[in-house]
């Protein structure tokens, strides 16, 4: 996925995050939204990165480290589980069936942590 597309993708889910979670403005505010833009950005970096190393662990250990900084900023698992399940239903529009499928496995494998 190109760098674009990438940023496409991340305000589109940040757009719907904000639009969804309105309290998000008065708790974090203009940048909270600009945070979570930048995080989906870097989600995407770890997925494409996941893919060209065949290693889920590493998702799943980016997963780990980002609910403890963010839960340590007050932000919920719950959004980062809200947030992966957005990047499931955005990434069945990019990249190719198996960029598509493994991008999948690997975020519900990351909801599925998050969820133990």
């Amino acid at each position: 996925m190109n760098e674009v597309t990438k940023k496409q993708v991340a305000l589109e889910i940040t757009k719907e995050i904000y639009r969804d979670f309105p309290d998000l403005w008065a708790k974090f505010g203009e940048n909270g939204r600009f945070r979570t833009e930048e995080d989906n950005l870097h989600h995407l970096n770890h997925l494409e990165t996941t893919l060209k190393m065949n290693d889920e662990s590493y998702f799943l250990d980016y997963t780990e480290w980002l609910n403890r900084v963010l839960t340590s900023r007050n932000v919920g698992t719950h959004l980062i589980i809200d947030n992966f399940e957005r990047l499931i239903r955005h990434l069945r529009h990019y990249g190719s069936e198996e960029e598509q499928k493994a991008y999948t496995g690997y975020l519900k494998s990351a909801i599925n942590q998050l969820q133990d």
